[in-house]
């Protein structure tokens, strides 16, 4: 599968040969749920809490003698049926982190990602050169490049003017090309990478031979599950 490489100004600068390894993957739609799921489930702060009969300030004493008031028996005020007492059953501080295999990060990312370049969703710029943060100089190549929607960029760690220039668009996300995972990819209805970011790129200039970006962001969404 090939892709058309853009410049900044939208023209032509040539094709590019996608990674079949990464773009050309049948999406397995359970796996893809059960790593989006366990990511939001991941992103909870689980700091929810309620106060049980026990916790309940007051109630102490006994409202009304056992027998001959007519009345049912009650114990306590604080009692969970009672207006102002405890919560039976209510949620306690937890977390809800859930253990996911890195084979099966990976494969829902390269399914996301493929499900976009079957798409054709995917966009590869030469590279985001502006010569300063400017907001209105990144709307200009969006509409050069013809992106409407939500659009995901993809960033290296060197693009610091890129990243101040995209930050303040409503309809843009930002992301570093090692953090990529498959809910920000589904959520989005282009993907834009850059020569240096495209995952499995083997012509990219100077390109580091280091693990492609996938695996490092599989490695860095696994790690941060296995955390207290």
């Amino acid at each position: 599968m090939a892709v058309t490489v853009r410049s900044q100004s939208g023209s032509s600068s040539g094709t590019l040969e996608l990674d079949p390894a990464y773009f050309a993957v049948q999406p397995n739609i359970p796996v893809m749920h059960q790593v989006v799921t366990a990511q939001l489930a991941a992103a909870r702060a689980g700091t929810h809490s309620t106060l049980t009969r026990a916790e309940v300030r007051g109630g102490g004493k006994k409202p009304w003698r056992q027998k001959g008031t007519g009345r049912a028996r009650q114990g306590s005020t604080r009692a969970p049926h009672w207006s102002g007492g405890g919560v039976a059953f209510g949620p306690k501080p937890r977390s809800y982190r859930q253990k996911t295999p890195k084979k099966m990060i990976q494969l829902a990312l390269r399914g996301a990602l493929s499900d976009r370049a079957a798409d054709n969703k995917i966009v590869v710029v030469d590279a985001w050169e502006f010569p300063a943060p400017k907001t209105k100089d990144a709307t200009a190549a969006l509409d050069a490049l013809n992106l409407s929607g939500r659009v995901l960029v993809v960033l290296s760690r060197d693009d610091e003017v890129a990243f101040k220039s995209f930050r303040n668009l409503g309809d843009v996300q930002i992301i570093l090309a090692d953090e990529l995972n498959p809910y920000d990819i589904l959520t989005n209805d282009w993907i834009v990478f850059t020569r240096a970011t495209l995952p499995g790129a083997t012509d990219a200039p100077s390109a580091p031979a280091v693990e492609p970006a996938i695996a490092v962001a599989a490695e860095a969404l696994a790690q941060s599950e296995d955390a207290p």
